[in-house]
Formats: C-alpha cells, sequence, structure tokens
C-alpha cells in the first residue's frame, strides 16, 4: 500500500516497486489516471482527503485488504511558500498550519494505528515512512510546520519499532533532499539526473533505494536512509 500516491514520488512508487504477481493499493485524494505498471500487477485504489484525518482512516480501514506486507507512508503538505525566499512563518493562517499537522501527523498516526494490525499479519511485516532532510536536527531550513511535522516521522518510526519489535517489524524512515518531481521514472535516468545541476534528486534513485530495502531479509532491516543532492551545501 502507498499512501499519497497519486503524483510525484509516490506515483513513482506505484510505477516502480511493483513485480510480477503483487497487488498494489494506492490511496490519495482521488483516482488518478495511472496504468498498471504491469499486466501481472493488480491495481486497486482507495480516494481520501487526510485534510479529514478521522473520516480519511474510516475509508481506508473500510476499504484495505485484510493483509498487508508493505506500507509506504508517503503523506505530506507544505506551507504555500516553503522552500522559496518568500516563506514567512509569521504570515501563514492558524488554520493553514493545523491543517499541515492533521494531514502530515495525525492522519499518518490514527492510519498506522487502524492498519497496523493487518500489517502485522504478514510473513515480514514492513513499514517505510517518507520524512525528509527538513526534518533532521540542523536542517538549515526555516519552514516551522514542515520540519516539525518530519521531524516527527522519526519518533513515529523509533516508537513503532520498539512497539512491535518482537513481532519483526521493520521500520524505515527516508530523509530525502529536494527532489526532481517533473520528470517521472519514465524518463531517462541520466536526463533526470541532469535537471537541476545536481541540486536535484531524480525520483528513480529513491525507488531504487526503498527497492533494495524491501529485499532485505527478514534479520535486518535500515533504520534511517538520508539521500541530499550531491549538490546540497547543507549536507
Amino acid at each position: 500500500m502507498v499512501i499519497g500516491a497519486s503524483r510525484g514520488l509516490g506515483r513513482a512508487f506505484i510505477e516502480g516497486l511493483p513485480g510480477d504477481g503483487d497487488t498494489v493499493v494506492g490511496v490519495s485524494r482521488s483516482k488518478p489516471l495511472v496504468s498498471n505498471p504491469s499486466q501481472s500487477v493488480e491495481l486497486r485504489w482507495i480516494e481520501a482527503d487526510f485534510a479529514r484525518p478521522l473520516e480519511a482512516v474510516d475509508r481506508v480501514e473500510r476499504e484495505s485488504p485484510d493483509e498487508l506486507d508493505v506500507i509506504i507512508c508517503n503523506l505530506g503538505i507544505w506551507e504555500e511558500t516553503a522552500f522559496t525566499d518568500g516563506y514567512s512563518f509569521l504570515e501563514h493562517s492558524d488554520e493553514s498550519i493545523a491543517e499541515m499537522m492533521d494531514v502530515n501527523v495525525t492522519g499518518t498516526i490514527l492510519l498506522l494505528k487502524r492498519l497496523m494490525p493487518r500489517l502485522l499479519h504478514s510473513q515480514k511485516p514492513q513499514l517505510i515512512l517518507t520524512g525528509s532532510t527538513s526534518g533532521l536536527r540542523q536542517s538549515g531550513r526555516p519552514e516551522v510546520a514542515f520540519g516539525a511535522s518530519k521531524f516527527a516521522l522519526a519518533g513515529i518510526a523509533d516508537a513503532l519499532r520498539e512497539g512491535f519489535r518482537r513481532d519483526g517489524l521493520a521500520v524505515t524512515c527516508l530523509q530525502l533532499g529536494y527532489l526532481n518531481t517533473d520528470d517521472s521514472i519514465a524518463i531517462p535516468l541520466e536526463e533526470a539526473a541532469a535537471r537541476g545541476g545536481g541540486e536535484l534528486i531524480p525520483m528513480h534513485d529513491v525507488v531504487e533505494v526503498v527497492r533494495s530495502v524491501l529485499h532485505l531479509s527478514k534479520a535486518a532491516f535500515v533504520r534511517e536512509i538520508v539521500i541530499p543532492a550531491i549538490r546540497d551545501e547543507r549536507f
């Protein structure tokens, strides 16, 4: 299951990760025009808007399969002027900040609470949370609400890992830098990597890293992966 799957990285996960015989469930506000990765992959869709987290988790729980092997939680919105010179914490409304925390934090916690029993039925339960380098200490970014919400993911990951260690739950937090979301994984890697002059990460690279994590044995897990762009001066 990929939550936040309609575009960008979530869509890249849908298109790039499944193998023959897999069933993939995408979750997003609306069903996008995404074709099956291959004829041997079953693609299902659940429409849920996490700006209303209680309604969203009710719907996802109701329509989810009884058993899940992998959950990739790619939920995340940010301030309208985030990552621009025009960003100002004081100019963002209380309502927009509250909505962001509802989606990024409350929605994530409630959804995982509902779905965890289904994930733990798996012989090899795996959870991947899409964080951000903005959520790391001394990240060099000023976006308060977005940074706080992504910092929270590390705490969620640590707590779930400890709470379900005896169940063999593998939890990985991806701390990602600036992504090239303009070029889908259908674009050749070299072309996607050239965009941004080394300051943007092609989504192909993230998909490849996640594929490797998913293929680890039950005896190992990757706790955290930090992936900045090669010319990101913060790292």
